[in-house]
């Protein structure tokens, strides 16, 4: 969607940065991938969220899955590119995991990260993005019994402290990184940490202010987090290895919308 990507790619590369996006494969043909491998890419992950009926029902596009399939199908060929499939788990998909992560290994995929959708936003007004608990639970028990097959290697999101599935369905004990080792620039030139969080966590914004001033100086809600000891969180007895759960997953006021914890126990 934006014809700058090689330019903002090329002075990062040249900064020593190693650059990566994330597509949905719409506008990723031949010709396109080979302008951001010259532009110095180093990865990419394109959205595949199930079969194609769940998958152009959840993007809204119908030629959505076969644009994805084909972006990876493209990617499979690329032996110096690292690069992985990422999946948003619903209930119109959790029923086709199995199936469909047979199909991802038959296509070449080597790489899977699963998500799921919190009730923020949008996603509030459609219950069929949103898991039971017992559906949510059975979607750590698939990524656990995946990764002991060891023929797919495959993990969850960064987001959400997981009480006894840590270490067990991704390789890094959870942390919330956004303000800590992780920081953003948004198009507006906003400065902030997860392009996930909210708007009124922003720090600062490159047109007015320094970046280096404002990482150095400001971020005091990522890096200190006893705000978020209230609610759910005020009496919990694993705080101090959540800290209130990851910065995107708390409202206007900070108060805590989704618990992976608590939905697991």
């Amino acid at each position: 969607m934006r014809n700058d990507l090689e330019t903002c790619g090329l002075e990062l590369y040249r900064r020593g940065f190693p650059w990566g996006l994330v597509s949905n494969g719409l506008a990723l043909n031949r010709r396109r991938l080979d302008s951001l491998l010259a532009a110095g890419l180093h990865a990419i992950t394109i959205s595949l969220d199930g079969f194609e009926e769940a998958h152009n029902w959840l993007r809204g596009h119908p030629q959505s899955y076969d644009k994805a399939l084909n972006a990876i199908r493209m990617l499979t060929q690329e032996k110096d590119l690292v690069w992985d499939v990422v999946t948003c788990v619903n209930r119109k998909n959790l029923d086709q995991l199995t199936d469909f992560k047979s199909f991802l290994i038959d296509t070449g995929v080597s790489d899977w990260r699963i998500f799921t959708i919190f009730p923020v936003g949008r996603a509030v007004t459609f219950p069929e993005l949103q898991l039971s608990d017992s559906q949510f639970t059975a979607v750590f028990d698939f990524i656990r019994a995946t990764r002991k097959e060891k023929r797919i290697r495959l993990s969850y999101g960064c987001e959400g402290f997981l009480g006894g599935y840590e270490m067990e369905v991704r390789d890094q004990f959870y942390q919330c990184h956004a303000g800590i080792n992780v920081a953003s620039i948004l198009i507006d030139g906003s400065i902030s940490a997860c392009t996930s969080i909210r708007a009124n966590f922003n720090q600062g914004n490159i047109y007015k202010d320094k970046f280096m001033d404002v990482w150095n100086n400001r971020f005091q809600p990522f890096r200190n987090r006893e705000w978020a000891r209230k609610g759910v969180c005020s009496d919990c007895s694993l705080f101090r290895y959540c800290e209130g759960n990851g910065m995107h997953l708390h409202d206007d006021d900070g108060n805590l919308l989704f618990c992976h914890y608590k939905r697991l126990s």
